[in-house]
């Protein structure tokens, strides 16, 4: 509006500032619960899209995971059973099938899940009070997001023990074939695409599955043969494949193979910049504890990162890791000097390394579980970490 010549016009009304909206609080509840919860919310959903009186939509489950590390456990496969029990019961609309290259060549619809512990925030940081559960189904034909279901599971009640495989997997780095798993449950919604990394690796994906059965079953020879055939698909080239190879290798003897493939473990993570290593102390100490299956490979282990990290002339940093329980500061300082103790080993291994290695702890700071449970179920968060540094 014009106002006079001369004339000032009057000031405008304070604006109130808006009131912060707190997040909604999302109350746990029974682990049993919380996956019909969200199961009963995908078959519900995906239901509306299958045509009435025809026959049943197959489905396949890419096996659930913790939404941070990738691994499998008690729990998710739990809740796997429990699904598939589910939709036999109560959703005769849906076949469910193994989880196969066979079956995926048939364009199924496929289920994935996350099972993550989280603090009251729902964050994967500080004190873990619940797990963040999340299900999805995806139409491989049409390439989208069909069904969601999310749900907060109580702590109490939950076997969070990794599955064979994971438990003995010696390292963990971030992986972008389990990252895209990850992403196709908790970064999309309804009618949202396919992650393209997840869809053109489906297939290495359902090789893998077959040969984590296999090694958790005891048929070694048959788990080899299955990570030899997925290493040589076009997206063979991730830690599942090598932690795999190393695992069988070990198994059957071939303690050659198995050091090659360990090599193989350590130039994957330091070329994706980092590897977390289940490098395992006794409580309390800066001795090593005693590998509970199949000998004690920590010295192999040592010896292949130090030749492959003066190999690639890399400057590391290595990072003692330890659960939250006891005293932080403790845990920090025993952390360094694990850290020291490692780095000392390489240097012993390989002097070369000598200025090109620095050593440092974190106590509990970078847990990837968090729950303090100090068992088999959060050995990750006692890892040693190797980073490589842009210069030394």
């Amino acid at each position: 509006m014009a106002t006079l010549a001369g004339c000032v016009p009057p000031p405008a009304p304070p604006v109130a500032p808006a009131t912060p909206v707190a997040a909604p609080v999302v109350t746990p509840v029974p682990f049993a619960d919380a996956v019909m919860n969200a199961a009963n919310a995908v078959f519900t959903t995906a239901s509306k899209s299958v045509p009435p009186g025809g026959q049943p939509q197959v489905v396949v489950i890419d096996p659930l995971v913790n939404g941070v590390t990738g691994e499998q456990s008690s729990a998710t496969r739990q809740i796997q059973d429990r699904i598939v029990a589910l939709a036999k019961d109560k959703y005769p609309q849906f076949d469910i099938r193994p989880f196969t290259a066979a079956e995926i060549a048939k364009g199924p619809d496929v289920m994935v899940g996350t099972f993550t512990p989280v603090n009251a925030s729902g964050q994967t940081a500080g004190t873990r009070e619940g797990y963040r559960f999340c299900l999805v189904m995806v139409n491989l034909n049409a390439g989208k997001t069909i069904a969601k279901g999310v749900s907060r599971a109580q702590l109490n009640g939950v076997d969070s023990t990794p599955i064979g495989f994971f438990h003995d997997s010696p390292a963990w780095t971030s992986d972008a074939a389990v990252k895209s798993y990850i992403d196709t449950c908790q970064a999309t919604k309804v009618g949202d695409p396919i992650n393209p990394t997840y869809a053109s690796s489906i297939v290495t994906a359902s090789i893998v599955s077959e040969a984590i059965q296999a090694y958790d079953a005891d048929r070694y020879r048959e788990a080899l043969e299955l990570y030899q055939s997925a290493q040589s698909t076009p997206f063979g080239n991730q830690l599942r494949v090598y932690n795999g190879l190393y695992l069988a290798n070990w198994k059957l003897g071939r303690l050659g193979a198995a050091e090659d493939a360990f090599g193989q473990v350590v130039g994957y993570g330091l070329r994706n910049g980092s590897l977390g290593v289940k490098i395992l102390f006794r409580p309390g100490s800066t001795v090593l504890a005693n590998e509970p299956r199949g000998g004690n490979p920590y010295d192999m282990w040592l010896r292949e990162i130090a030749i492959n990290s003066n190999r690639g002339n890399a400057c590391l940093q290595v990072t003692g890791n330890s659960s939250p329980t006891g005293s932080a500061a403790v845990n920090e300082q025993l952390s360094q000097l694990r850290a020291e103790y490692v780095k000392d080993r390489l240097e012993s291994d390989m002097p070369a390394l000598r200025g090109h290695v620095i050593a440092t702890g974190v106590g509990s700071k970078s847990n990837l579980i968090g729950t303090g449970a100090d068992d088999l179920s959060d050995a990750l968060d006692r890892r040693v970490e190797f980073k490589v540094l842009p210069s030394c």
